[in-house]
């Protein structure tokens, strides 16, 4: 089976038990994908973005990573979901607060719309705390539906999206 490059959109504004803060619960659940065959490469300067919607929430922090899989799609998806629940993440009502939350944002370029999985992830493009990290990793990447280039889509953001670099 051929080796896959994917995306993984990745953020939390809970912390994890067991970890000191989002970010660490982040980084170690990163790394607990490579027990399900997911290698992460290179992960994106960390984000702090407000919540969407505006909420009295915590903001989040977010990154992107680049990783490697011989895995399809489905699995890879699978095994994204089964590290969120290890981490600690419930799923409930949409846009809460939560401890881990992992989005597959592109795989390969594929297009793929069903009902338990659609890619490109179908809010990637209105959401700067996928598009600036992803950026960083792939600058010269295309949004596979539109074939729009990133730097067309980050300019085409709402500009009441709050965003920052996190400070290390």
């Amino acid at each position: 089976m051929a080796t896959s490059r994917i995306f993984i959109g990745l953020g939390a504004n809970l912390t994890p038990v067991g970890y000191g803060n989002p970010r660490e619960g982040c980084v170690a659940a990163l790394s607990a994908l490579a027990q399900e065959g997911v290698y992460v490469e290179k992960i994106s300067n960390w984000y702090e973005s407000a919540p969407v919607p505006v909420s009295d929430q915590p903001w989040y922090l977010n990154a992107v990573a680049i990783a490697k899989t011989k895995l399809d799609a489905s699995q890879t998806l699978a095994a994204m979901h089964q590290t969120e629940v290890l981490f600690g993440r419930v799923r409930g009502l949409r846009n809460e607060a939560r401890v881990l939350d992992m989005d597959l944002i592109d795989f390969d370029g594929l297009v793929i719309s069903r009902a338990d999985l659609t890619l490109p992830h179908p809010r990637l493009h209105d959401r700067a705390f996928v598009l600036l990290p992803l950026r960083e990793l792939s600058p010269n990447w295309k949004h596979p539906v539109t074939c729009k280039e990133i730097g067309e889509l980050i300019s085409a953001l709402p500009a009441e999206q709050k965003i920052r670099l996190a400070i290390n």
